[in-house]
Formats: structure tokens, sequence, C-alpha cells
């Protein structure tokens, strides 16, 4: 019971579409990937500004507990500002992927989305992971096994049991936990860039999960305040969750 109640505190999957992939970009490309176990993973790739010299940069978009990746336009819209393309995708039991959420298999999804750019000609070092809330946690295991430009870790936590334990301070969160998504222990063996948002009225994962996450991270390494709650500091301030992408491609590119 309690296995259940954590899985359910955890993923909060719906398979309902919000979006088609041409309502926000007319070139998107609507794809299935297959991961290395087997499993049909829905994913939207985004192209950047032919003029841009951005192009050639992908925004590997690792997305939140919440919803699917169809739910997102306005933060693909925003990365897009940049000049860069956006590779989104769904975790198993997400949106139209196959299967049931489940740690090890968000990080397969993960890989085959990261594997699907490096086979389409992307070079490594021009893959920048973006993980939103949850998604962090995923977009670190990404920069932490795989070369990559530059790691963004939005709203995210130190791990699932730091912030289960400040959510359920009566249960014994940390000895019991088996989703652990453990981004904190990751940063000082990520060794590229990190840019860091978060904001100090963020209502779900307290401030102190970014500043944790900021100052384990290694140099060059960028902290992004951001303003409003968890779920709407694009809407609030869209021109700082701009500058954060822009400053994670300054930082990629000079780290070449």
């Amino acid at each position: 019971m309690l296995k259940a109640f954590e899985h359910s505190q955890v993923y909060h999957p719906s398979r309902d579409s919000e979006y088609a992939v041409t309502d926000i970009h007319a070139e998107g490309e609507d794809l299935f990937l297959k991961s290395s176990d087997g499993l049909k993973i829905h994913a939207w790739f985004m192209p950047g500004k032919k003029d841009s010299p951005n192009r050639d940069y992908v925004f590997l978009f690792c997305h939140g507990n919440g919803g699917n990746l169809t739910g997102r336009p306005t933060a693909y819209r925003a990365l897009m500002a940049t000049g860069a393309s956006v590779m989104a995708f769904d975790y198993r039991g997400y949106g139209k992927s196959d299967g049931e959420p489940a740690e090890e298999g968000t990080y397969r999804d993960a890989f085959a989305a990261y594997d699907w750019l490096i086979e389409r000609g992307v070079k490594p070092d021009h893959i920048i992971a973006w993980g939103e809330s949850l998604g962090g946690g995923i977009a670190s295991k990404v920069a932490h096994t795989q070369h990559i430009g530059a790691l963004v870790l939005q709203s995210t936590f130190t791990s699932v049991p730091d912030i289960g334990a400040e959510m359920f301070p009566f249960l014994p969160v940390k000895l019991i936990a088996s989703i652990e998504y453990h981004t904190n222990e990751r940063m000082k063996e990520i060794e590229c860039p990190v840019v860091v948002m978060h904001g100090e009225n963020d209502e779900i994962i307290p401030y102190h999960h970014g500043r944790k996450n900021f100052e384990d991270a290694n140099e060059p390494k960028r902290f992004v305040e951001l303003d409003g709650g968890h779920n709407d500091a694009i809407f609030v301030n869209e021109k700082k969750y701009i500058a954060g992408a822009e400053a994670a491609l300054e930082m990629a590119k000079a780290a070449k």
C-alpha cells in the first residue's frame, strides 16, 4: 500500500492530448522512438530557426510529473525563441507512450530520445538536457552518463526522498522510498555546464532544493531566480525563463 501511495505521489500521467506538434511548429515532427527494453515512446522534434546560429543546438526537454508532452506549448515556444531546436518526449505511461511509469524506465526513455538525436547527426555537445521539476532527476541522469553540452534544472528537487520527507514528516520516507531520482548526488560528478533555475515562491519544491543543487554543481554554473510559483514561473516572467535557456546555450558554446 505504501509503494502504491509513493508511486501515486510521484507520477501523475495523462493520456489526453492538448495540442498537436504542428500547433506549435509548422515543421514539427511527431515521432515514436523505441526504448532499450522495447517500449514505444512518443516524442516531438521542433527544428530551430533556419537562419539562427543556434539551430544546431537542441534542448532535450524532460517534463515534470503531471500531464504529458502535449501540454507545454509555452515552454517549447520560449526555448525556440532562442533559435534552437527542441526535442520533447513522454515517459512510459504518459500520453501515447507504452508501459507504466518507473524510475529506471524514465531513464531509458530519455536515453532513447538522446540516441535519436545522435543518430540524426546532432553533436553530443550541442545537446542541452532541460529538466522541469521531476524531469530534473531524469535530465541529471542524462548529464551524468552521457556527453552533452549543458544541463538545466528548472524547479528541481535534490531527491524524491528529500522532498517526500518534507511533505510527510510523520512517515519514515527515507527508509522506505523506492523511487529516488537522486539529482543532488550527481551534481559533483557532472562535468558539463549547469544552469539552475528556481524561485523563492515555489510552493511545491522549496527554494533550498534549487540552492543546494547549485551549490554542489561544478563550475561553470549559473543560477537564475524565477518569479512566481512552481507551475506558473514561465507565465509570470517568461524573460527569465528564456534567459536561462540563453545562458545554457552560451555556456555550452564556451565549453567546446
